[in-house]
């Protein structure tokens, strides 16, 4: 009898939030690359494979949330980062716009999965090191959004 190792299928262990993370990450990407409507957007993304196991009302939250309060929390952000805004890679950007909105809007969501979840997107969509880079920026961010809580951990 041989034994077979078990790996367990990486899109069967995706929670509903974490699928809706990356279904609004699709959508900024689209939204900072085609400056399209986000009606369109959140239309074209809800026929996507998978999504039916997205938790939808997150989705809904972050996408059009980030998309209205673009600019305060690009604000949030541009003193923590060191280059300009639009160097950013659309993929870091929309990251932080995520990690910034949740960590702004979500604070029933702990600071550490917020920034978690941006590191995890960041890595599958990203380049090389920008999870490292998004991880910075968001620790930061926490510390100022989140003070009570992040000097709470420490």
């Amino acid at each position: 009898m041989t034994s077979k190792t078990v790996h367990a299928n990486p899109a069967k262990s995706r929670s509903p939030r974490h699928r809706a993370r990356e279904f609004a990450l699709q959508g900024l990407y689209q939204w900072l690359l085609n400056n399209e409507v986000a009606g369109s957007i959140d239309a074209h993304i809800r026929e996507a494979h998978g999504f039916d196991k997205a938790d939808r009302e997150h989705f809904n939250s972050l996408l059009h949330g980030a998309i209205n309060q673009s600019l305060q929390l690009r604000e949030e952000i541009a003193p923590l980062i060191d280059r300009t805004i639009a160097e950013l890679s659309p993929i870091e950007h929309a990251a932080l716009l995520i990690g910034a909105f949740e960590l702004k809007n979500h604070i029933e969501i702990p600071y550490r999965v917020v920034i978690n979840e941006a590191v995890e997107l960041t890595k599958s969509f990203g380049g090389l090191d920008g999870h490292k880079y998004v991880n910075g920026v968001l620790d930061k961010l926490a510390a100022k959004l989140r003070v009570n809580e992040v000097s709470a951990k420490k």
